[in-house]
């Protein structure tokens, strides 16, 4: 009986997760193959029913691993053998714990109301049915991502997620800069999947494997016999794990957009917003937050790995929220913005606190994907126009979208009690309490991101919404609240993007991921947590004598007082400041050493390659050497042939003499 239940059990699980998956894709399908048949509606009811039944699914499977069945810690679901070679099997199946209940969740919810959205967004657009087929198509490949219980799979979301990408920031193909930004996003994308690979390549050639748990298993072994391997023959020896993970993290680097793989992010801006609101909040870039937070059982075997991924993440953090600061446009300043919040993510990975990492990819998927899509009400109303300078005052004729654009900036500035507080201020103490070389310089640059972020986020508030109208008469003419179809996922988003970290705080505190991320004891700094804030109230209260939460009060005050009682004082600054200024605008001329070193430095060798390899020797000695030296030889031959009979006679006397002596000697 118990055997039945069980196999039972097993089978509802299979059929739940490939529902998951697949509902998506067959959306997708009909949307390319179908959508210019069935028209716009039916395209846009199709692709939205189907995430419906997903989210459904990953919210009973929440509550079946929380509620119904908390004793299960996970579920293994084996679908299929892909390949046997000798002795090591490649098998495809998905991988059903906490950590992937809450990552379907944030997946399919976010992109459940990004497809509502769109059908006011897109309405005008003629690539209506091309745009659904692409973003169920995205989302489809993001689960595969999350329900891989190995990392052959993981990588087919992980390439999935990668083309969708591109094929979304380039939608708009009619335009050279979105068609460069999507060959950006491509090329930049395939220099960290190239880590990636080798990672996994490492992985399978000491572990014969690449299903996660008999991975996860081989790792102990690993570091107890201190294995080691050279990077070339005779080169210096590395830390198996260490080496493992930091090509893995790579991998991470240029799909979570850390520097310096960061620079495709700001051209996703190229594409419809509402990819901005996908891409930004919870598809791609939080892929390698999650791969990092999963393969957690490996990073905590190598301090080097995490210490990289601590100096990376607060790096990123502090540099990416200065760039936000002097962005115009509003989708970049919301771009640089996700840039510094993965900064905070990967920091708080890199502290050995994976939960709260995920903790804030949650409430960042919230209120990102609310200020996104509240962007796009503005540039709606805009009549597209994105350009900040151009707008002020808006808030009398969009009352709604100020309100849940308020609710955002909030969240994103971590003023408690709102979502994005209670997980970034988490991830601030814990790199503090962090024990690494890179310590004390991270806590300065996490620290310092929570000023930053009050400024660059009250500065695009105030521009846009307060202070003194700079409508052109036809925006002032035409300006008014979003159709129903925007707002209703802006107010569905409003309350997540509030209460969300408060209703996480107790289970995050509380071990909700502890049978998922395998922590060494001295590293689990969430226990501490724990008995230091009891409650959610607790650590709000404590909020108010923290350098944070007053840093980003006097981040607000500054931007008010710049952008509202004396307007002119930007100008000001950016004057007195113009060397600063000028650094920031050029974003650390990061872009223009990628183009001096990369685009003409290769340019320049394919040139050289060109003339030495193609001319020289390809034309010069194989081709037209070649015939050149024919010629030669015809006229050296053809001199031989005078058309004299005794020279010919002459000729073959000699060689006859020639030949006898031969023999003769």
């Amino acid at each position: 009986m118990v055997i039945k239940m069980l196999n039972d059990l097993s089978l509802l699980m299979k059929d739940i997760t490939l529902i998951i998956l697949l509902a998506p894709l067959l959306g997708c399908l009909i949307a390319g193959l179908l959508g210019y048949k069935i028209g716009r509606f039916w395209t846009s009811f199709f692709t939205i029913l189907f995430l419906a039944v997903s989210l459904g699914l990953s919210i009973y499977l929440m509550l079946k691993m929380t509620i119904f069945d908390p004793q299960i810690k996970a579920y293994h679901v084996h679908l299929y053998r892909w390949a046997s070679v000798t002795n090591i099997n490649f098998d495809i199946g998905f991988l059903v714990d906490r950590l992937t209940c809450y990552m379907l969740i944030v997946v399919t919810f976010v992109s459940f109301l990004v497809h509502i959205y769109s059908i006011g967004y897109m309405e005008d657009d003629q690539g209506y049915q091309r745009f659904f087929c692409y973003i169920s198509g995205f989302t489809f490949a993001m689960l595969a991502l999350v329900l891989a219980d190995n990392f052959l799979l993981l990588f087919f979301g992980w390439e999935g997620v990668g083309l969708a990408s591109y094929l979304l920031i380039s939608f708009w193909y009619h335009k050279d800069s979105a068609l460069n930004a999507g060959l950006k996003a491509f090329i930049v994308n395939r220099v960290g999947d190239l880590g990636f690979l080798l990672g996994i390549a490492l992985v399978l050639m000491y572990t014969s494997s690449l299903d996660y748990q008999t991975v996860f298993n081989h790792i102990p072994g690993l570091f107890k016999n201190s294995e080691t391997v050279s990077l070339y023959p005779g080169g210096p020896f590395v830390n198996v794990i260490t080496l493992m993970c930091i090509l893995l993290f790579i991998g991470a680097m240029g799909k979570s957009a850390q520097m310096p793989l960061h620079v495709w992010l700001e051209g996703s801006m190229e594409g419809p917003t509402p990819i901005s609101a996908l891409i930004h909040a919870a598809t791609m870039v939080t892929a390698g937050v999650y791969m990092v937070a999963r393969l957690s059982p490996m990073f905590e075997y190598s301090g080097t790995a995490l210490n990289l991924v601590l100096i990376i993440g607060s790096a990123t953090c502090f540099f990416m929220g200065l760039i936000a600061i002097v962005q115009t446009d509003i989708k970049k300043v919301i771009a640089y913005s996700t840039l510094s919040q993965l900064g905070y993510m990967m920091a708080g990975e890199g502290a050995s606190a994976f939960s709260l990492g995920l903790f804030h990819l949650m409430t960042h998927a919230a209120f990102k994907a609310l200020l996104f899509l509240a962007a796009g009400s503005v540039i709606v109303g805009m009549h597209h126009e994105q350009d900040m300078r151009k707008m002020g005052g808006l808030r009398k004729h969009m009352p709604v979208t100020y309100i849940c654009f308020l609710i955002g900036a909030l969240s994103l500035a971590a003023i408690p009690p709102f979502s994005g507080f209670y997980s970034k201020d988490l991830i601030i103490e814990a790199v503090q309490n962090s024990n690494f070389p890179s310590t004390p310089i991270a806590s300065f640059f996490v620290v310092a991101g929570a000023m930053l972020t009050a400024l660059y986020t009250f500065r695009m508030f105030f521009m846009v919404f307060h202070g003194e109208e700079r409508l052109s008469a036809k925006h002032k003419k035409h300006m008014k609240e979003s159709p129903i179809s925007i707002l209703i996922p802006l107010i569905a988003l409003s309350i997540p993007a509030a209460i969300i970290g408060l209703l996480f705080f107790d289970p995050i505190m509380h071990h909700f991921f502890h049978d998922d991320l395998k922590l060494f004891p001295k590293n689990d700094i969430i226990s501490v947590f724990a008995k230091d804030y009891p409650s959610a109230w607790e650590f709000f209260a404590h909020s108010f004598v923290t350098l944070p939460f007053w840093l980003a009060i006097l981040g607000i005050f500054i931007m008010w007082v710049c952008y509202v009682v004396s307007p002119n004082l930007p100008k000001k600054i950016s004057t007195a400041f113009s060397q600063i200024y000028l650094i920031l605008k050029k974003k650390f001329f990061i872009d223009d050493i990628n183009d001096i070193l990369f685009t003409k430095g290769a340019h320049l060798i394919s040139k050289l390659c060109s003339y030495v390899g193609d001319k020289i020797i390809i034309d010069g000695i194989f081709v037209n050497g070649s015939a050149r030296s024919v010629g030669f030889i015809g006229k050296l031959v053809r001199s031989l042939q005078t058309g004299y009979l005794y020279q010919y006679s002459f000729v073959m006397l000699l060689g006859l003499i020639i030949i006898l002596i031969s023999v003769i000697v």
